[in-house]
């Protein structure tokens, strides 16, 4: 089921609050939990109900597995525990990868069919490792079966996130905190901004981005703005669809009472790639930080080994978002980025000391957000070919062109446009300002809009602000109807929206 589904939207959510807040306050909270067991459960189930047994046999396995650990503290029964739920998202999420591979390096002729990818499982997955080795590190548990459940199901964030830790959300449930009109305003109002940056911003910029992809990947060489735009045109179409998810489940979850970490903070505002992964998907960065890049011995033992780790850690994550040449690519270049960033950061300390960051600070944004975009080409292209035929005509290296229509009034820059060997083609004249519109457009909002954070900092609660500090607050939300009726605004044109509904690009991994 989607959030931004019909279904979802006017039968599930307002089903499921109203009897919520029926069962919290004329029966128990217990009974309330309870009730968001079933619902996240069955919101689960709406997919796809065969895997739910897998989610079910997951969730048991490692409630059981972290008791055992709890009990007898043996490292071998967490490392057991890992295993086996490495085992499970290796099965159905990296078998037909390393099999097809395989077979075309021995030569053999091994057919094996495409296994139906479980949703959520890298996200229900990872969020159990970290339970498991947090009990093992800290010997902390929770006693509590259905607790433990609603911490892996709890529906505002099983899908695509965040990914949290057993202390951020399991207090919460145990606690008997009031829901306030003022959890309801904040948290609908939250949830109308996530759902229209998804379905107005991300979707309405995706038709500018998908067939350039396409276009490549079929081995027809698109012309540089074209790549540029597809390229762009997905930077944003990825960050609005997931950064609008990330927001409607801090927002769901505040209608329960649930406060869930915040997921983004306008990481295309980041000057250095290091800053980048600090705002960027901030629960998947600190997973891979707390779990695997300390685990591999961070860097206590020296620079080299450091660089190391950094760059095993990034080629993993980048494995973690999918079975994919691509994805190893993707992560390999950011583990590549950090190991220069940080190389840099060192050097200008101790050599450089006289560059300023007023006069560098263009310079270091532009580098980073062209080395992000570089990046999201291999995210996003279905092939190792698609990609290097979109970076190649991203270099020029295809030539330069624009279309017939737009060359005509730029009849003044003639000698310019022939200097510089550019092109000129029949037709597709207002597809093309359309795209750089739209990147012009959301470009503009990703640096100068606030963020939810910012817009709502007054009034999120302190486990959503754990560890984020905001320097720029000074447009607040205001439970004014001046901000009931922009809000409403949003949501009205978002819902108008539905009837080309789109799965989430988060989804998939």
């Amino acid at each position: 089921m989607l959030f931004n589904s019909v279904e979802f939207l006017f039968f599930f959510l307002p089903l499921t609050l109203l009897l919520y807040h029926l069962l919290r306050h004329h029966v128990s909270v217990q009974s309330a939990l309870f009730l968001l067991i079933i619902a996240s459960l069955f919101f689960y189930a709406w997919w796809q109900p065969a895997y739910l047994i897998l989610l079910t046999a997951s969730v048991l396995s490692n409630y059981f597995i972290a008791k055992a650990i709890y009990r007898y503290r043996k490292n071998w029964l967490t490392a057991l525990g890992v295993c086996l739920n490495l085992a499970v998202i290796g099965y159905y999420k990296y078998s037909v990868f390393f099999v097809n591979n395989l077979a075309m390096l021995s030569g053999a002729d091994w057919q094996v069919e495409q296994i139906l990818l479980p949703l959520a499982i890298s996200f229900f997955t990872f969020q159990q490792i970290a339970y498991l080795i947090d009990v093992q590190r800290h010997q902390v548990i929770e006693p509590s079966f259905s607790k433990y459940v609603l911490f892996v199901c709890f529906f505002p964030q099983l899908i695509a996130g965040p990914i949290v830790h057993h202390s951020e959300m399991m207090p919460q449930f145990r606690q008997q905190v009031a829901i306030s009109s003022r959890h309801f305003a904040v948290g609908l109002s939250i949830f109308s901004i996530g759902l229209f940056k998804k379905t107005v911003l991300a979707d309405g910029i995706a038709v500018y981005a998908n067939p350039v992809f396409q276009q490549a990947e079929q081995g027809i060489t698109p012309d540089f703005f074209t790549a540029w735009g597809g390229a762009l045109a997905y930077t944003f179409q990825l960050y609005f669809d997931f950064s609008g998810y990330s927001d409607m489940a801090i927002g769901l979850a505040l209608l329960f009472g649930i406060a869930l970490p915040l997921n983004f903070n306008s990481p295309y505002k980041a000057l250095n790639i290091v800053d980048f992964w600090r705002r960027w998907h901030i629960t998947l960065s600190r997973f891979l930080r707390d779990y695997l890049y300390i685990s591999l011995g961070g860097n206590r033992f020296g620079f080299i080994r450091r660089y190391s780790n950094l760059f095993i850690t990034m080629v993993l994550g980048g494995l973690w978002h999918g079975a994919g040449w691509n994805f190893l690519i993707w992560g390999a270049l950011h583990g590549s980025y950090l190991v220069v960033n940080h190389s840099f950061s060192h050097i200008r300390q101790r050599y450089l000391v006289f560059i300023k960051d007023g006069w560098f600070a263009p310079l270091a944004w532009s580098l980073t957000f062209i080395a992000v975009v570089v990046g999201w080409v291999f995210f996003r292209a279905p092939s190792l070919d698609g990609a290097l035929l979109m970076l190649s005509a991203m270099s020029g290296a295809e030539g330069i062109s624009l279309p017939a229509g737009i060359m005509v009034q730029l009849g003044f820059l003639s000698p310019l446009l022939q200097w510089l060997n550019v092109g000129s083609y029949l037709g597709g004249g207002m597809v093309f300002i359309e795209t750089w519109l739209w990147i012009i457009a959301l470009l503009s909002i990703s640096l100068f809009f606030p963020n939810v954070l910012q817009l709502f900092y007054q009034q999120l609660p302190e486990q959503t602000r754990k560890g984020v500090s905001v320097t720029d607050a000074e447009l607040q939300w205001q439970p004014s109807a001046t901000w009931a009726l922009a809000i409403s605004l949003l949501f009205i044109v978002a819902v108008s929206t539905l009837g080309r509904v789109s799965e989430f690009l988060y989804f998939n991994f």
